[in-house]
């Protein structure tokens, strides 16, 4: 018996642990499962919804640690982590992602001769600015196991110097969860229609600090959709430190057609995902999807960890100033769709081989 620890922290965790927690629980005679939910996402909206609607088990165990500078937070889950480690002693940790949580969890683990396992690895924006890209490299460089959702992601890791039977293309387990829920999103969609009075219309996300933190970029964007709403409507669930930082004076939110609402669920997002005439983005893993969806989407971002939503998904990457945004929001939105092709290995059986790659290590 295998005892393995899945490490949860934001949002993009739970869609990657989902699937391979439930592929794992066809083996109850090979696996024994932890989960370990570190807090770093802590609001009920973004984050307890998510474990309903991915039909994730409670955590066995919460860290509770919250929010705070990228120090305080790294430095108390390894605190609150260390002796969640020595108590249970697991066979290996898995980190999804590239958030703190995942840096924490895997220097822990290293220090205390744990195997890591780190999934979706191999990722580069070659950006050192973006704190996701610290994580990335520094797990990548610590982790035993790394599991890559496509091709680019071995290359980086070679060029890195780690040994090539560390690696393991698997392919890109964020699309399990969205096959294996897209017909129940289906489902939500004649509500959000009639809710909204939907046709063609344009979704938002929008969180990272390079964006919200920064006055002048967030006013370039906000007055982009302010534009465009007035072309088609725009749809922007809020998050919440994004609600914390927009400016609300003299920039003509109360636009009809520009609706500000609350964060959704993942099956709420992923129908009005999948029904977008347009998605802009600065979200990961929203690239991913609309490139498997095959939705037009731009990312307001000078660069991408994810080249191949660009190569062959339907992703275009866009400078923040909003003349820019404002074009190439309308040319997409007037243009044919492209041909976009599925990525290698997006199909959905990503856990699958995952498990497989560990029962050959059990």
């Amino acid at each position: 018996m295998m005892k393995i620890m899945h490490i949860v922290g934001a949002r993009p965790n739970f869609m990657k642990i989902g699937p391979l927690m439930r592929e794992m629980g066809l083996y109850p005679d090979k696996f024994e499962q932890i989960l370990v939910h570190t807090g770093q996402h802590y609001d009920s909206n973004m984050s307890q919804i998510f474990f309903e609607e991915l039909d994730l088990p409670k955590p066995d165990i919460n860290l509770e640690v919250g929010s705070g500078t990228h120090a305080w937070q790294t430095a108390n889950i390894m605190l609150r982590f260390e002796p969640v480690v020595l108590e249970h002693r697991p066979d290996w940790v898995i980190v999804p992602g590239d958030v703190n949580s995942t840096i924490a969890c895997a220097l822990v683990c290293s220090k205390l001769g744990v195997k890591v396992a780190h999934l979706e690895a191999g990722l580069r924006s070659f950006d050192r600015t973006m704190p996701e890209e610290i994580n990335r490299l520094l797990t990548d460089q610590i982790a035993d196991l790394l599991f890559t959702p496509s091709r680019d992601g071995d290359e980086n890791l070679l060029r890195e110097g780690v040994a090539p039977e560390r690696i393991h293309f698997v392919g890109n387990i964020m699309i399990d969860t969205l096959v294996r829920l897209l017909p129940l999103a289906k489902a939500q969609w004649p509500r959000l229609k009639k809710l909204w009075n939907l046709n063609r219309y344009v979704l938002v996300t929008l969180h990272r600090p390079s964006n919200v933190d920064n006055p002048a970029a967030l006013q370039e964007i906000i007055s982009a959709l302010v534009d465009i709403s007035r072309e088609f409507p725009v749809i922007f669930p809020v998050h919440p430190r994004t609600r914390q930082k927009i400016p609300t004076s003299n920039l003509g939110l109360e636009q009809e057609n520009l609706l500000l609402i609350e964060p959704l669920g993942y099956l709420d997002f992923l129908a009005l995902e999948h029904h977008a005439s347009l998605v802009l983005t600065d979200s990961g893993g929203v690239q991913e999807e609309t490139s498997y969806l095959g939705i037009p989407c731009l990312t307001l971002r000078p660069n991408t960890e994810r080249p191949i939503t660009i190569q062959q998904g339907t992703n275009r990457l866009v400078v923040c100033q909003s003349a820019t945004i404002v074009k190439e929001s309308l040319e997409r939105l007037n243009s044919m769709p492209n041909n976009a092709i599925k990525p290698e290995l997006w199909d959905g059986k990503t856990a699958s081989r995952i498990v497989e790659v560990f029962q050959v290590y059990g």
